[in-house]
């Protein structure tokens, strides 16, 4: 179904559960959890109730977890990297990560034992901010490689931790096969969300990474939430959510949408197409939701969505723009939230939803009423600081 440029695609949930929901259980999600407050600078990120905003929609809450204020990095995605890295660290010395916290993966006992090694990665900047982090912290080397049109401020951010990162030619697929044959060639570790044949397992410790915001978000909501609205690009931080919070509540998990740009809706376009396969989108992926830019899915991420998603939502770049708007422009009464492009995505959406009448028939199928307690995730802060200035100030990519 078609209504202006918004596209969606609805599903019922399956009855029969995936066997990958046994790693998102809250108790892995606790074990997740002790990792990342090992590290000195962790503290949970805030969860925002914008109640002045939700009573002008017409809904009953809204909250927003804020992640640009994690680990200092103005991004959630260091949790999926900092997990994988130390997981794979563990692995490789025979040791339980629930023994390995930061102060031991700094100690001369397992830098001695480990060594010193490469870890590369691809990204639009956050995910390779956090592996360069990561590595920077824990005395490893990190190599990143960006897709064509990244933002040079977040070239800069990654390089300041140590990295050597550059800028390729490509889009962001054809950017991580490439990563992949350097990493094989010599002899590097990739630390990517996305995975293909024979590399799942570090996708999935970067998966169960971001299950730390899911679990901070679950305990800090006052009320159970009816509505989870979440961003994907592979899918990654998605099927993380998605799957903790299938597991918690069960049958009773809230409704939980998934929302793309329409130029890389690689979710949208296999759950329409509902044929057992996954679907690919080819070309520039030309977005400013540069988090989301992504067009293969995730497969370890699709089983999770694919089984316990209610829909999956294509929407055009003015719906992020109108959210970052929203957000850095409060109502009296609410706190300011400063959201990049992919960070606004899911709060564009809901008040895209919410205000523009053309867009009924899509808030009726989302079942959004004066009942409704939405929950939202920034996933960034304006990590392009230029960009966001243009789009917050000077009102580029306004409503078509």
């Amino acid at each position: 179904m078609e209504q202006t440029k918004f596209k969606w695609s609805l599903r019922e949930r399956s009855q029969e559960k995936t066997a990958v929901l046994e790693y998102f259980t809250e108790q892995q999600a606790r074990r997740v959890q002790r990792f990342h407050s090992s590290f000195p600078e962790y503290q949970p990120t805030p969860l925002r109730a914008l109640n002045e905003l939700a009573r002008q929609l017409g809904i009953k809450n809204l909250f927003v977890k804020d992640e640009a204020y994690r680990f200092g990095l103005n991004a959630f995605k260091v949790l999926g990297g900092s997990f994988a890295i130390g997981s794979y660290i563990a692995d490789e010395l025979h040791e339980d990560i629930d023994k390995l916290p930061y102060s031991r993966l700094i100690s001369d006992e397992i830098r001695k034992c480990f060594g010193t090694k490469t870890f590369i990665t691809t990204t639009d900047g956050n995910h390779g901010r956090g592996v360069a982090w990561t590595a920077n912290r824990l005395g490893q080397r990190a190599v990143v490689y960006m897709p064509q049109g990244s933002a040079t401020e977040r070239l800069a951010n990654i390089r300041a931790e140590g990295a050597v990162a550059e800028l390729t030619e490509m889009n962001y697929d054809e950017t991580v096969r490439y990563t992949s044959e350097l990493a094989q060639k010599n002899g590097w570790i990739i630390v990517q969300d996305t995975a293909w044949e024979d590399y799942t397992q570090i996708p999935l410790w970067i998966m169960q990474g971001y299950m730390t915001m899911a679990l901070e978000a679950y305990e800090q909501m006052p009320v159970k939430p009816t509505h989870i609205f979440l961003q994907a690009g592979v899918g990654s931080m998605a099927g993380a959510v998605q799957g903790f919070f299938a597991n918690v509540y069960d049958s009773a998990c809230p409704l939980t949408f998934v929302v793309e740009p329409d130029k890389a809706d690689c979710l949208y376009q296999t759950a329409a197409a509902n044929d057992g396969q996954l679907h690919n989108v080819t070309g520039s992926l030309d977005t400013i939701m540069a988090g989301l830019a992504c067009g293969e899915p995730n497969s370890i991420a699709w089983e999770i969505l694919g089984r316990c998603s209610d829909g999956f939502i294509s929407c055009p770049d003015y719906t992020a723009a109108q959210g970052m708007r929203i957000l850095g422009n409060p109502l009296a009464g609410d706190r300011q939230i400063v959201a990049g492009e992919s960070g606004a995505a899911t709060v564009g959406l809901v008040t895209e939803v919410l205000r523009d009448q053309r867009l009924n028939e899509l808030k009726q199928a989302l079942q959004l009423d004066e009942n409704s307690v939405v929950l939202c995730f920034n996933t960034e802060g304006d990590t392009d600081k230029a960009n966001y200035r243009r789009i917050v100030w000077d009102g580029v990519w306004g409503r078509e």
